[in-house]
């Protein structure tokens, strides 16, 4: 009898939760953005807060200026390991980028991790949720570092509650 009554309160969950989706309201579709534009950037080393592990851990103080369909400055701090010595490290970064983007006015941060190695290198890189201000209050994307020589591009997918489509 117990495990009728548990099969009958699995049926009814399974009959509840069915019926939740399906009278759920439709996702609102997104809306994403395409930027593209280059970037230079300053990389300046600073002393670590504490003493380090070792010698393969460093902090930099990163300054940038973009251009192209986001024309922003950008600074922040980076946290890294390894190094070009042994040919693999990761790295962790916050930057707040301002400027203008798509015609609206406003800062958002960016959380950056990355690692490289042998294989070939792979980067993350984020809007902080909630960390966008004036026109760009709401933002979330996804930023990309290209790199074509000595020139840092960056392609920015992002979504802004109140873009139009274009």
């Amino acid at each position: 009898m117990k495990n009728a009554t548990t099969a009958c309160l699995c049926l009814a969950l399974a009959v509840s939760l069915a019926t939740a989706v399906i009278a759920a309201p439709p996702a609102q579709e997104k809306t994403m953005h395409l930027a593209k534009g280059e970037f230079d950037v300053q990389v300046t080393p600073r002393e670590l807060d504490g003493a380090a592990p070792d010698e393969t851990f460093s902090r930099f103080a990163l300054t940038k200026q973009l251009r192209g369909d986001l024309v922003a400055t950008g600074a922040g701090q980076m946290l890294a390991a390894g190094g070009p010595q042994s040919g693999a490290g990761a790295y962790v970064a916050i930057e707040r980028l301002t400027g203008s983007l798509d015609g609206k006015t406003g800062s958002f941060a960016l959380q950056h991790r990355g690692t490289m190695d042998a294989t070939g290198m792979e980067m993350h890189i984020t809007v902080v949720p909630e960390s966008g201000t004036g026109d760009l209050k709401g933002i979330r994307g996804t930023f990309r570092i290209l790199f074509d020589g000595p020139k840092h591009l960056y392609e920015f997918e992002y979504e802004l509650p109140g873009a139009e489509t274009h």
